[in-house]
């Protein structure tokens, strides 16, 4: 990315950048607030781990759906208003799901949040890389480590409303309509007019190239000549090259895609599974089942906040394959030794070892040759929900046929992944 603003940030950017916080907040927030309820969901619904997997595989589903809609709705609303309308409506799917008499209804309304979700997500993503733009800085990953602070805020709103014996209907409702409100004040302070900003350097190559042709034309024809010969001779060697490129490009990007969904399992592991597995398997009290989810965004924002300056210390590929081993190791243990404490501490190890995953595997995407730009940030961030869609079913199946415990196995299997396929990514700098 090519950064032409280097003059510190004026009073609307620094209020633009606070804008884009609060919706990464309130995003994180939202659907955390439903998530440890979870478990009384599903017995209120009586439905079985399977049924209840499928049910919740719904929230993705409904994200992969919607995902591609979101550049067409930015491109004609604008990000920051895609950003608020999304967190808006992410809210009343939430509420809905909470109030769901039936596995169908419940189902739907997953998807219809998952949607609104995977929306909001593009949104406010592409609205933070804008005022990124405006810095002339990298400051991305500090709204992603917001984004933790919401999901244990969320996570921790919903143990009070357990321990306060609030009502599903109650606690939603209240988490609908405070984000709600305060993503609409955000709204005030997003940068305004257009998302894409005109580039002007090819234009300035093209009128450089135009003058020189006026100039050199008459004098530089021989060796025009000569040079369209050569280019022809050069072809097939070029054609070559450009095809191994493809084939490294379609690798590398197939790579960062399993690793981006490595660590999009690990977090669903953590918010449709922790709750239930210290709660059913465990037989933990509910506010004690829901520090398990809030261990591992807790952890993660740790990792997040510090994993700047490990990656520029170690290189992106050293982190990766480090917090694969932190979460395989730790998650691994706590499966195999099964206690209540040691299963919250497990899943605070996987969310710290995953915590760089997302953000490393998306931006060396975008840095991929032969991509139109933009286009492997998008792929990668598509497919990547894939983890989120084929978790939930499969552990469920798993844990129908076996048990939960063997069911989150996945967790420290998704560390061993990235440790495989970590050398796609950048090595220290020398």
């Amino acid at each position: 990315m090519t950064v032409d603003v280097l003059s510190p940030p004026a009073q609307a950017e620094r209020q633009a950048r606070t804008a884009v916080a609060v919706l990464f907040f309130t995003n994180g927030a939202l659907f955390a607030n439903l998530l440890p309820r979870f478990p009384q969901i599903k017995a209120d619904l009586g439905i079985g781990n399977a049924a209840y997997g499928l049910a919740v595989a719904a929230f993705p589903t409904g994200a992969i759906v919607a995902g591609l809609a979101a550049g067409a709705l930015i491109r004609r609303y604008g990000s920051g208003r895609v950003a608020v309308a999304g967190t808006v409506l992410t809210g009343i799917g939430v509420l809905a799901a909470g109030l769901s008499g039936s596995v169908v209804l419940f189902g739907t309304a997953l998807l219809l949040a998952g949607a609104m979700d995977a929306i909001t997500d593009v949104a406010q993503n592409a609205h933070g890389l804008r005022v990124q733009r405006r810095y002339g800085r990298s400051i991305i990953n500090s709204f992603h480590a917001i984004w933790s602070i919401g999901a244990v805020t969320g996570g921790s709103m919903a143990a009070g409303a357990i321990a306060l014996d609030l009502s599903l209907g109650q606690h939603l409702l209240i988490s609908a309509v405070v984000f709600g409100i305060a993503a609409c004040v955000a709204l005030r302070f997003c940068l305004t007019g257009p998302d894409t900003e005109p580039d002007t350097e090819p234009d300035a190559e093209a009128a450089k190239g135009e003058t020189n042709g006026k100039t050199n034309g008459k004098t530089n024809g021989g060796a025009a000549r000569e040079t369209g010969a050569e280019s022809r001779e050069l072809a097939p060697r070029r054609d070559e090259k450009l095809r191994k490129t493809r084939l490294r490009t379609g690798y590398v990007l197939a790579a960062l895609v399993l690793i981006a969904a490595s660590g999009a399992l690990v977090e669903d592991a953590g918010s449709s599974w922790a709750a239930l597995y210290l709660s059913d398997s465990l037989h933990a009290s509910g506010t004690l089942a829901a520090s398990g989810y809030i261990a591992l965004v807790g952890a993660q924002f740790v990792g997040r906040m510090i994993g700047d300056r490990l990656v520029d210390r170690f290189g992106q590929r050293a982190v990766a394959r480090s917090g694969g081993l932190i979460a395989a190791v730790g998650m691994g243990l706590a499966l195999a030794v099964p206690t209540a404490t040691g299963t919250i501490l497990g899943f605070a190890t996987a969310g710290f070892g995953v915590a760089t995953l997302v953000p490393a595997a998306m931006h060396e995407a975008d840095e991929l040759p032969g991509l139109r730009p933009g286009s492997g940030l998008t792929i990668v961030s598509w497919l990547m929900r894939l983890g989120f869609l084929l978790s939930p079913p499969i552990v469920g199946l798993v844990a129908d046929s076996t048990s939960l415990r063997v069911g989150l196995l996945v967790v420290p299997l998704a560390g061993l992944m990235v440790m495989v396929l970590a050398g796609v990514l950048q090595p220290r700098r020398r």
